[in-house]
């Protein structure tokens, strides 16, 4: 490509770039059908980052309370320095061992929604404005973005992995007979003045499915799809966002856990749920939270917001559906999918939620790849292939059956890729949400995968850059208008 040729492209891809997002109704939809992805950039975002040391992000996260809303910093785990290029020796080795992960992650949710919310192995999962920036946790079994919190009195900081999927928050606690690597001490709750362990005969105790007694004390025990747990001891506890104080909240005191969750202390529920972090704060939020998850690649900080204050003004809004098989998950309406401005012919009938509850849509923070019945996914595919014609195609790698080596580009011309929401809006990804590289060579595969169950997963490689709301109390999640 030319210099001369390549600056009406460059100037597309700048304005892409500004408006990372266009939303609109579908009587008045006015898309690009194509846009820029610059792979050398992109390329140079597979290096392995400077990590965040504990003392930087004290520094730069930017937490605080104002206007109703607390804010937090998220970050990628990949950031964090206790699990930097020691964990993995370059990032093709990150990326394989992520899908991995990801590809367990997504049996793990369709057994437990097949299985009326159910566990593994038959443990019940319970339908389990301040904030934080986001920290990505790349690797993480059961999520893949990081907040930092105070847990106890005087705080003791702790990233916790932030899942949208997850109905419980819980923490490794001394005594710990088993516990994995953390990045900071493991929080012992003798040095807390704010703890206080939960009884049996606790309403709250009643709130876990599956919880027992021990000593008088309430029990829990959750169990991950990849053979991650954590057991210990139900409690209320303090728990410190920034300057803003939170008490009494029910949190698992983990002294016996397993798994993929290197580096971050536990996990903050923020599902649907009464038992999560937003079905918790209630009154005190209004059941609304606001994320942006930071791009790949980037030196940013994504952020998580809580409170009505983070609801945005001029966001186009699509209800979210219930589904009482599955009442943790954030359900969406979507009737179709397009490729270069131009509606993939599939029925809405293949992303319809039942009235069993089987199929539908899931916003899914754990959840890497997009996942779409096959049918869907073979037609979005195709379309795809058709209009990148001058692509050089590979084969497959990992989960993904279209590849492409653009290692001679600098940059490429790629159709746009949408999803049309049933109540009209239309949200068209950023090139690098669907195009993503695998190895630090230039290989680029397209990042859906067809799923053989009739649930339809959007994970958070296409939320990426975009910031989305949930208001839980008026049943909207929201999309823009700002980006990340």
């Amino acid at each position: 490509m030319s210099a001369d040729s390549a600056l009406p492209l460059v100037l597309l891809a700048m304005a892409m770039a500004m408006l990372h997002l266009t939303l609109s109704s579908v009587a008045a939809t006015s898309y690009p059908d194509f846009q820029l992805l610059n792979v050398k950039q992109t390329l140079i975002g597979t290096k392995i980052p400077r990590p965040i040391e504990t003392s930087e992000y004290h520094e730069a996260a930017g937490v605080g309370e104002n206007q109703g809303k607390w804010k937090l910093k998220l970050v990628h785990r990949d950031k964090l320095s206790s699990n930097a290029a020691a964990t993995f020796k370059d990032y093709e080795h990150r990326f394989h061992a992520r899908m991995q992960r990801d590809v367990k992650r997504v049996a793990s949710l369709l057994r437990r929604i097949s299985a009326g919310g159910d566990q593994d192995g038959g443990a019940a999962y319970e339908a389990n404005a301040f904030g934080s920036d986001v920290v990505s946790g790349m690797d993480q079994g059961s999520g893949e973005y990081f907040v930092r919190i105070g847990v106890g009195s005087p705080p003791k900081s702790q990233y916790m992995v932030i899942d949208s999927g997850s109905d419980i928050v819980w923490v490794q606690c001394q005594p710990c007979s088993q516990c994995y690597r953390q990045s900071d001490p493991v929080f012992d709750p003798a040095g807390s003045a704010s703890y206080a362990g939960v009884s049996c005969s606790s309403s709250v105790c009643d709130r876990i499915e599956n919880s027992g007694c021990n000593a008088r004390q309430c029990r829990y025990e959750v169990m991950y799809g990849d053979g991650s747990y954590t057991k210990g001891t139900l409690a209320l506890e303090t728990l410190t966002f920034g300057r803003t104080v939170v008490q009494n909240v029910a949190i698992g005191c983990g002294h016996i856990n397993r798994g993929m969750f290197t580096g971050a202390a536990g996990l903050l529920g923020l599902g649907g749920g009464s038992m999560s972090l937003v079905g918790q704060l209630g009154g005190q939020t209004g059941g609304a939270f606001s994320y942006c998850l930071v791009s790949r690649g980037t030196d940013a900080s994504g952020s998580l917001v809580f409170g009505r204050g983070a609801m945005p003004v001029g966001a186009a809004w699509v209800p979210l559906l219930h589904n009482p098989r599955a009442p943790s998950y954030y359900y969406v309406g979507l009737s179709g999918i397009g490729v270069g401005g131009t509606r993939v012919p599939v029925s809405e009938d293949i992303f319809r939620l039942t009235e069993l509850g089987y199929g539908g849509v899931v916003m899914d923070t754990g959840t890497a790849i997009t996942r779409l019945p096959t049918m869907a996914y073979n037609a979005l595919r195709d379309a795809f292939i058709a209009q990148t014609p001058s692509l050089p195609r590979i084969p497959g790698v990992s989960i993904f059956d279209t590849c492409y080596n653009v290692s001679g580009f600098v940059t490429i011309q790629v159709p746009t890729v949408s999803f049309y929401f049933s109540d009209g809006p239309i949200l068209t990804l950023p090139a690098n949400n669907f195009l993503i590289p695998v190895d630090e060579a230039g290989t680029f595969c397209f990042a859906f995968s067809p799923s053989a169950s009739g649930l339809s997963i959007i994970g958070n490689i296409q939320q990426e850059g975009i910031q989305i709301s949930f208001d839980g109390a008026n049943g909207f999640v929201g999309f823009g208008p700002d980006v990340c």
